[in-house]
């Protein structure tokens, strides 16, 4: 069975392998996902509270309100992070795999929506490591947005034209 690292490692370097996932269990598919996505809200968890901490110094009143609610606001943050990223990944994975869908078509390669969708959950890796550094980069979301969109589409080309072709009868 494939572990974890390595279907990390063939989502930033190998395209074309990753239409080889297409056959994997749903259940492991899943779990690289989750795995993903724990990963984001972890570094937003951690941005968030450098930044909270930043802006609660700025006004006295509300530093004596978080130093009160603090055990209460950490946890609660996390869970929306958490149920926020979940919600915005699995609706990109999504999305991109109906252009999947109509690029297989088009291509005129055999798969289906659930394959382009388990070959999506690896491909959206890159773009989601350049979301998770684009505040240490400076430039516009709109950019940010742009090349994540590019790098998305040409991982997810390369990726299904790796699927079979449909046969001739």
């Amino acid at each position: 069975m494939v572990k974890h690292s390595q279907l990390f490692l063939h989502s930033l370097f190998f395209p074309k392998k990753l239409a080889a996932y297409r056959l994997l269990p749903i259940g492991k598919v899943i779990q690289y996902v989750f795995l993903l996505i724990t990963v984001i809200t972890i570094f937003s968890f951690i941005q968030f509270l450098t930044g909270i901490e930043e802006t609660a110094y700025s006004f006295e009143q509300l530093e004596v309100h978080i130093k009160d609610i603090k055990w209460l606001l950490y946890p609660f943050a996390f869970l929306i992070l958490f149920i926020t990223s979940t919600t915005l990944i699995f609706i990109r994975i999504s999305l991109y795999s109906l252009i999947g869908s109509v690029l297989l078509k088009v291509l005129k390669r055999r798969g289906e929506y659930r394959h382009v969708w388990r070959t999506m959950s690896f491909v959206i890796t890159w773009p989601t490591i350049l979301t998770l550094l684009s505040p240490y980069i400076s430039i516009s979301k709109l950019l940010e947005t742009g090349i994540s969109f590019g790098i998305t589409m040409i991982l997810l080309f390369i990726a299904v034209r790796s699927y079979p072709k449909i046969s001739k009868k």
